[in-house]
C-alpha cells in the first residue's frame, strides 16, 4: 500500500498542526505543498472549502479523504485505538475541544487574520506593504492571548493538562509561525517559553524548523532548540 498523501501549505497553522500530528503517530506521508490561492491549486477538488490541510489514505481499499485538522486528528486518534494525543479523561477532553476551538476562532480573528495577512499574505498576493496601524492592533491581540496561554501553562504541564497532546500541537502550531515572522516576545512569557522549547524539541517538530518562506529569513531564534 502506498503512503498517504498530504496536501498543505508549510505556513498555515491547520497544516502544521496535521504535520505535527501525523509525525508523533510515526504516519509516514507523501508531502505535496500547495498554493490555495491559486486557480490549479489541487486541494480545490478535494475539499469544498478549497483549503488545506487534505490527507488522502487508502485503508481496506478504499481511498479516504480526510479534509482540514478535526478530520485528519480524529482519523488518527481512531487509528490508535487508545489514548494518543487525546485524553481519556473527560475533563481534559473538553479542555482540550475548548481550547482547539479558540485557536480556530478567536486566535486565528484577533491575531492571524491581521499578523499574518500583513506579513504573509500581502507579500504573496502582491497587496502592498504592510500596514502598521493593522501591525499595531495584531500585536496588541497577540499580547493578550499569549498572556492568557502564560497563565495557563503556570498551572499546568501542558495545555489542557497533564501531558501533551492535541491542543499543545494546535497551539504551537500557530504559535510558530507567528516565530518564524519574530512576532512573539519570549521574555515576556518564560512559561510558554519553555513549554515552545520542549515542543520544538520533539523528532515531530523538526520538520517545520527547515521550513522557509520566500523573500523572508526566520527570526535568528526560529530553529535553535534551547534559545
Amino acid at each position: 500500500m502506498s503512503d498517504p498523501v498530504l496536501y498543505h501549505f508549510a505556513f498555515d497553522p491547520s497544516s502544521r498542526s496535521v504535520r505535527l500530528a501525523l509525525g508523533e503517530a510515526k504516519v509516514a506521508v507523501v508531502e505535496t505543498a500547495v498554493r490555495p490561492w491559486e486557480d490549479d491549486c489541487p486541494v480545490g477538488p478535494l475539499n469544498p472549502s478549497g483549503m488545506p490541510p487534505v490527507l488522502q489514505v487508502s485503508e481496506h481499499g478504499r481511498l479516504l479523504t480526510l479534509c482540514e485538522p478535526a478530520a485528519i486528528l480524529g482519523w488518527l486518534e481512531d487509528r490508535a485505538k487508545g489514548d494518543f494525543l487525546l485524553s481519556t479523561d473527560p475533563v481534559e477532553r473538553a479542555e482540550t475541544r475548548r481550547l482547539i476551538g479558540w485557536f480556530d476562532r478567536r486566535f486565528t480573528d484577533d491575531v492571524n487574520a491581521v499578523l499574518l495577512h500583513e506579513r504573509m499574505e500581502k507579500p504573496l498576493l502582491r497587496l502592498g506593504p504592510p500596514d502598521a496601524r493593522a501591525l499595531r492592533a495584531g500585536r496588541e491581540s497577540l499580547r493578550t492571548h499569549l498572556t492568557i496561554l502564560e497563565d495557563l501553562l503556570s498551572q499546568r504541564d501542558a495545555l489542557a493538562g497533564r501531558r501533551i497532546g492535541q491542543a499543545d500541537l494546535v497551539a504551537a502550531a500557530h504559535i510558530s509561525v507567528l516565530d518564524y515572522f519574530g512576532e512573539i516576545a519570549w521574555a515576556a512569557y518564560p512559561g510558554l517559553k519553555t513549554w515552545y522549547m520542549k515542543l520544538k524539541s520533539r523528532p515531530s517538530f523538526r520538520p517545520l524548523l527547515t521550513d522557509r518562506f520566500p523573500g523572508v529569513a526566520p527570526s535568528p531564534h526560529y530553529a535553535d532548540l534551547d534559545f
